[in-house]
């Protein structure tokens, strides 16, 4: 079977099963299967798929048919122009989270003449956060601590694909309560998901990626609190705590923010399709 007839009847089986994306879908897992790109599914559009590939693909379109993101079957995702290793256990690395690099780097840059800037790095996942300010400033040292053992894992094994291994130390660990020592930036990605929102989401969310790396109490905002409370003690004067967080939650992570007494310089950051996103404040000089 050619590769044009195999494509085109994977997009027409996807798109029959509601998919919103049927032919990139059907692009990205026939990509990956035949280990190319995609360019080259159209440049050797004609060329044979061999029966063993042509199976492996089938059953990568079946399982995308019933709602399996595509980077949890190819075991990848980019981010910030860098291909990392995901799985079930950790959160899909999202474009929006990139802003929140974005913010940690031009915040890091204050600190260009500081040998040994550090950076702490709560919830890390897959580790999206910590390689890819590691790759852009080598004068940070990163600790990324995670809950789960295998999150640590796969983060572990992304900064040694991207040779950023030196400079990041791995934590198995739950949020702050193993953490001592003194840092200059810390961030985070956390759940900012509220428990009935949770049910609202899309399938593919709900019944594939790790409810404990999205859902956060009542409100959404439960992880939030703990940051700021946790971040008091162990941000260097004038150091930065850096947030993501979920449509319309600003107000109230602002006035949690206000009420520590121990942050000034508050403000946020939108992502690029305008929803408030980032969220930080320094903690004070005295």
């Amino acid at each position: 079977m050619q590769i044009h007839y195999i494509l085109a009847s994977a997009e027409a089986f996807l798109r029959s099963n509601g998919l919103s994306t049927p032919r990139l879908d059907a692009e990205v897992l026939l990509a990956a299967c035949l280990t190319c790109d995609r360019l080259s599914l159209y440049t050797n559009r004609s060329d044979p798929v061999a029966d063993e590939k042509a199976a492996d693909f089938k059953s990568w379109v079946t399982r995308r048919a019933w709602g399996e993101p595509v980077a949890y079957i190819v075991g990848g995702k980019e981010f910030w122009s860098l291909d990392f290793s995901v799985d079930s256990n950790v959160l899909i690395p999202r474009p929006d989270t990139e802003v929140l690099v974005e913010e940690v780097l031009r915040i890091s840059a204050e600190y260009a003449d500081k040998d040994g800037v550090t950076l702490l790095d709560v919830g890390t996942g897959s580790g999206a956060i910590s390689v890819a300010v590691a790759h852009e400033r080598r004068n940070l040292t990163v600790l990324a601590i995670d809950s789960s053992l295998h999150a640590v894992k796969v983060a572990r094994k992304n900064a040694l694909r991207h040779n950023v291994l030196e400079k990041i130390f791995f934590v198995c660990g739950n949020m702050l309560e193993s953490i001592s020592g003194k840092f200059d930036i810390v961030v985070s990605n956390p759940p900012y998901i509220s428990d009935g929102e949770y049910d609202t989401l899309s399938r593919e969310v709900r019944d594939y990626e790790p409810p404990g790396a999205l859902i956060s109490g009542p409100e959404g905002t439960e992880f939030h609190r703990h940051l700021i409370r946790g971040a008091e003690d162990i941000l260097n004067r004038g150091g930065w705590l850096v947030m993501e967080m979920g449509a319309g939650q600003r107000v109230s992570i602002e006035d949690m923010l206000r009420e520590s007494d121990a942050y000034d310089r508050v403000h946020c950051r939108r992502d690029y399709g305008g929803i408030e996103r980032v969220i930080m404040a320094r903690r004070k000089l005295w």
